[in-house]
């Protein structure tokens, strides 16, 4: 079998139908995705940020796969519940709700309004109602006006001391202006993405390593501390993805090659030597990090380095990109896949034994596995660069 037949598979015959049986709540509204493995309901919080994602995931699959009925009902059934509980006075997105909608978390994060903006997005295009595009609009232009300080007054830091820019936001809106750019000017979208761009690939890259920094001094500078020398390799390989697609938008070879090579630095800096797999969190001069979690290895993480390594090998015949690939894909396949009962374990240790043998909670819903799954079988159908073709680098 191919790999594009072996990704599309695993999506269409085992991560989709592990969120379809157990995690629409018919009773209450919205999605449950703290499942155990088997999909049993541990927790019925809800995560906002979390409903948004699926509800993105099965209108992506309505709009990009197939138009069954049954996704694009899915995708409505948490829109309405997102409308009706999700947003505060101001309309900015709550992080938590009860089973029943009422407020938990304060919407300190702003990846809730990313995620909803992208959500309503996707389900627009679906069922083009102005309702939803009014929405994804009105929150992304919410999520503009906060940029600057997402957290806003619920920000910790004490002001003035050490302010830092943090990588997260840039690196998301890099992929969000693209995934809404049909509901929003296209001057705004052009001027944003050369902002972006310039963001996460000036801004946060170090020359000295060739690495993209988590945090650093708010005009750019390195900061020598826990949260400036702070390493995520999975942050930066899931971002060269993004910017490979915006680099192949622009036709720019010079971008779509440093993409690549950063992507390359960050798994070589990231794979555990020892055990396989791609390290969470670094510490750029390899002190100790501040993270205990350090050395886990995460479902998220290796998803987006098969896109990313797929896209990479499909675009440029690299085939140092086609070695990793199959380096991941074993890895993957082998340690994150639950044969059993479907779906990926999550957290993993160091040795890639399931810490928590879990399929969804507070940070993993239907989002990573499905989209990555989707990305790389069509990212490799019919598209594959023939071996004998590939130039060895």
């Amino acid at each position: 079998m191919k790999y594009d037949e072996i990704y599309k598979k695993e999506l269409l015959e085992s991560v989709i139908p592990f969120w379809e049986k157990n995690s629409i709540d018919k009773e209450k509204g919205g999605f449950v995705t703290c499942l155990d493995r088997e999909g049993n309901v541990f927790d019925t919080d809800k995560f906002m940020w979390l409903q948004g994602r699926q509800v993105w995931t099965f209108a992506m699959l309505y709009n990009q796969v197939e138009a069954r009925e049954q996704w694009l009902n899915i995708a409505e059934h948490g829109a309405t519940f997102m409308k009706e509980y999700g947003r505060d006075e101001y309309g900015d997105w709550y992080f938590s709700l009860t089973r029943d909608g009422s407020p938990l978390v304060q919407p300190y994060n702003i990846f809730s309004d990313c995620f909803a903006a992208m959500g309503f997005g996707a389900l627009y295009k679906a069922n083009p109602k102005d309702e939803y595009a009014d929405i994804a609009r009105t929150t992304f232009e919410r999520i503009l006006a906060r940029r600057d300080n997402p957290k806003g007054k619920y920000n910790k830091a004490y002001p003035g001391t050490r302010s830092l820019k943090n990588f997260a936001l840039p690196m998301i809106l890099s992929n969000l202006s693209l995934e809404i750019e049909h509901i929003l000017d296209k001057q705004l979208v052009d001027d944003l993405l050369h902002n972006v761009i310039h963001e996460v690939m000036d801004v946060f890259y170090h020359p000295e390593s060739g690495l993209i920094l988590e945090n650093v001094n708010l005009d750019g500078s390195f900061s020598d501390t826990f949260d400036g020398r702070l390493l995520n390799p999975g942050h930066t390989i899931e971002a060269m993805w993004f910017i490979m697609d915006l680099a192949v938008r622009i036709n720019d070879k010079a971008l779509l090659d440093k993409t690549i090579q950063i992507a390359l630095n960050a798994l070589e800096k990231g794979w555990d030597k020892i055990h396989g797999g791609i390290l969470y969190f670094l510490d750029i001069k390899d002190k100790p990090p501040l993270q205990l979690e350090w050395d886990q290895k995460l479902w998220w993480v290796h998803a987006e380095a098969l896109v990313c390594m797929a896209k990479a090998w499909q675009l440029t015949g690299n085939m140092q990109c086609y070695q990793w690939f199959e380096k991941l894909h074993e890895y993957t396949w082998n340690h994150f896949r639950d044969e059993q009962f479907g779906e990926w374990f999550g957290y993993l240790n160091r040795q890639g034994q399931p810490l928590l043998t879990l399929k969804g909670g507070k940070w993993k819903g239907c989002f990573h596995v499905p989209r990555a799954l989707y990305q790389v079988w069509k990212t490799l159908e019919n598209k594959a660069v023939p071996l004998n073709n590939v130039q060895a680098v």
